[in-house]
Protein backbone atom coordinates (compact mmCIF):
# COMPACT_ATOMS: atom_id res chain seq x y z
CA UNK A 1 0.00 0.00 0.00
CA UNK A 2 0.95 3.47 -0.72
CA UNK A 3 1.28 6.05 1.91
CA UNK A 4 2.85 8.82 2.81
CA UNK A 5 3.72 11.26 5.67
CA UNK A 6 3.83 14.43 6.44
CA UNK A 7 3.61 17.37 9.14
CA UNK A 8 0.22 18.43 9.38
CA UNK A 9 -1.35 21.78 8.44
CA UNK A 10 -4.45 23.98 10.16
CA UNK A 11 -6.27 22.73 6.74
CA UNK A 12 -5.68 18.99 8.48
CA UNK A 13 -7.34 19.89 11.54
CA UNK A 14 -10.98 18.93 10.77
CA UNK A 15 -9.66 15.54 9.35
CA UNK A 16 -7.31 15.33 12.87
CA UNK A 17 -10.64 15.76 15.05
CA UNK A 18 -12.18 13.06 13.20
CA UNK A 19 -9.39 10.77 13.65
CA UNK A 20 -9.69 11.53 17.53
CA UNK A 21 -13.27 11.52 17.67
CA UNK A 22 -12.78 7.76 15.82
CA UNK A 23 -9.90 6.80 18.37
CA UNK A 24 -12.27 7.69 21.26
CA UNK A 25 -14.88 5.57 19.69
CA UNK A 26 -12.84 2.92 19.52
CA UNK A 27 -11.49 3.72 23.26
CA UNK A 28 -15.31 3.27 23.96
CA UNK A 29 -15.27 6.95 25.09
CA UNK A 30 -16.88 9.05 22.64
CA UNK A 31 -18.66 11.26 25.30
CA UNK A 32 -15.25 12.47 26.64
CA UNK A 33 -13.94 14.46 23.41
CA UNK A 34 -14.63 18.00 23.88
CA UNK A 35 -12.04 19.44 21.21
CA UNK A 36 -12.83 21.53 18.69
CA UNK A 37 -11.44 22.39 15.38
CA UNK A 38 -11.69 26.12 16.59
CA UNK A 39 -9.81 25.36 19.75
CA UNK A 40 -6.90 23.20 17.56
CA UNK A 41 -6.79 26.69 16.19
CA UNK A 42 -5.92 28.34 19.19
CA UNK A 43 -3.85 25.98 20.84
CA UNK A 44 -1.26 25.15 17.52
CA UNK A 45 1.28 26.28 18.93
CA UNK A 46 1.73 23.95 21.90
CA UNK A 47 1.03 20.57 19.85
CA UNK A 48 2.94 19.16 16.76
CA UNK A 49 1.12 16.17 14.61
CA UNK A 50 2.03 14.11 11.61
CA UNK A 51 -0.66 12.80 9.39
CA UNK A 52 -0.76 9.68 7.00
CA UNK A 53 -2.32 9.51 3.59
CA UNK A 54 -3.29 7.32 1.47
CA UNK A 55 -2.82 7.53 -2.75
CA UNK A 56 -6.07 10.22 -3.00
CA UNK A 57 -5.05 12.60 -0.59
CA UNK A 58 -7.10 11.00 2.61
CA UNK A 59 -6.07 11.28 5.84
CA UNK A 60 -6.29 7.66 7.30
CA UNK A 61 -3.70 8.27 9.85
CA UNK A 62 -2.48 10.88 12.90
CA UNK A 63 0.42 11.00 15.46
CA UNK A 64 -0.23 14.14 17.78
CA UNK A 65 2.74 14.80 20.21
CA UNK A 66 4.04 17.89 22.40
CA UNK A 67 7.17 18.29 24.48
CA UNK A 68 6.97 17.75 28.42
CA UNK A 69 9.39 17.95 31.19
CA UNK A 70 10.18 15.15 33.39
CA UNK A 71 11.76 15.95 37.02
CA UNK A 72 14.00 12.09 36.38
CA UNK A 73 15.17 13.02 32.95
CA UNK A 74 14.33 16.02 31.79
CA UNK A 75 13.12 17.33 28.08
CA UNK A 76 10.97 14.60 26.92
CA UNK A 77 8.31 14.05 23.72
CA UNK A 78 4.54 12.84 24.74
CA UNK A 79 2.74 10.90 22.02
CA UNK A 80 -0.71 11.78 22.90
CA UNK A 81 -2.31 10.00 20.36
CA UNK A 82 -1.51 7.86 17.42
CA UNK A 83 -4.28 6.58 15.77
CA UNK A 84 -4.91 4.56 11.75
CA UNK A 85 -8.15 4.42 10.23
CA UNK A 86 -8.85 0.44 10.70
CA UNK A 87 -9.05 -0.89 6.82
CA UNK A 88 -5.92 0.85 6.96
CA UNK A 89 -4.19 -1.39 9.42
CA UNK A 90 -1.43 -3.84 9.28
CA UNK A 91 0.55 -1.62 6.48
CA UNK A 92 3.20 0.00 8.40
CA UNK A 93 1.55 3.06 8.68
CA UNK A 94 1.80 3.44 12.50
CA UNK A 95 5.17 2.46 12.29
CA UNK A 96 5.94 4.93 9.82
CA UNK A 97 4.05 7.69 11.87
CA UNK A 98 6.07 6.74 15.22
CA UNK A 99 9.27 6.61 13.06
CA UNK A 100 9.04 10.50 12.58
CA UNK A 101 8.22 11.79 16.10
CA UNK A 102 11.19 9.79 17.17
CA UNK A 103 13.07 11.89 14.67
CA UNK A 104 11.28 15.11 16.26
CA UNK A 105 12.83 13.70 19.42
CA UNK A 106 16.22 13.21 18.50
CA UNK A 107 16.37 16.68 16.85
CA UNK A 108 14.98 18.14 19.78
CA UNK A 109 17.57 16.02 22.11
CA UNK A 110 14.62 14.58 23.97
CA UNK A 111 15.67 12.48 26.90
CA UNK A 112 12.52 10.58 26.56
CA UNK A 113 9.27 9.74 24.53
CA UNK A 114 6.46 8.46 26.73
CA UNK A 115 2.64 7.24 25.51
CA UNK A 116 -0.15 5.46 27.60
CA UNK A 117 -1.95 2.38 25.20
CA UNK A 118 -4.66 0.76 27.09
CA UNK A 119 -4.49 -2.99 28.67
CA UNK A 120 -7.06 -4.25 26.05
CA UNK A 121 -5.38 -3.16 22.75
CA UNK A 122 -3.14 -6.05 21.94
CA UNK A 123 -2.62 -5.08 18.52
CA UNK A 124 -0.56 -1.03 19.74
CA UNK A 125 0.76 -3.47 22.78
CA UNK A 126 2.23 -6.39 19.97
CA UNK A 127 3.29 -3.48 17.79
CA UNK A 128 4.89 -0.96 20.76
CA UNK A 129 7.03 -4.15 21.97
CA UNK A 130 8.15 -5.09 18.76
CA UNK A 131 9.72 -1.48 18.11
CA UNK A 132 11.87 -2.04 21.29
CA UNK A 133 8.94 0.02 24.38
CA UNK A 134 9.31 -0.70 27.89
CA UNK A 135 5.68 -0.94 28.96
CA UNK A 136 4.71 -0.37 32.60
CA UNK A 137 2.52 -1.91 34.73
CA UNK A 138 2.98 -0.42 37.32
CA UNK A 139 2.33 3.48 37.01
CA UNK A 140 -1.39 4.80 37.22
CA UNK A 141 -3.18 7.72 35.49
CA UNK A 142 -4.42 10.65 37.61
CA UNK A 143 -6.54 12.93 35.92
CA UNK A 144 -8.49 15.89 36.59
CA UNK A 145 -11.07 17.62 33.84
CA UNK A 146 -12.08 20.91 33.43
CA UNK A 147 -14.54 20.69 36.17
CA UNK A 148 -12.41 18.99 38.66
CA UNK A 149 -9.94 21.65 38.05
CA UNK A 150 -12.24 24.31 39.19
CA UNK A 151 -13.80 22.29 42.43
CA UNK A 152 -10.08 21.37 43.82
CA UNK A 153 -9.61 25.01 43.60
Amino acid sequence: MNFSIRPSTENDYPAILSLIKELALFEKAPEKVTNSVEQMMQEKDLFGCFVAENQSGEVVGMALYFFAYYTWVGKSLYLDDIYVKEEYRRHKIGTALMRKVFEVARQENCNRIRWQVLEWNTNAIEMYRKAGATIDAEWLNCDFDKPGIQEFI
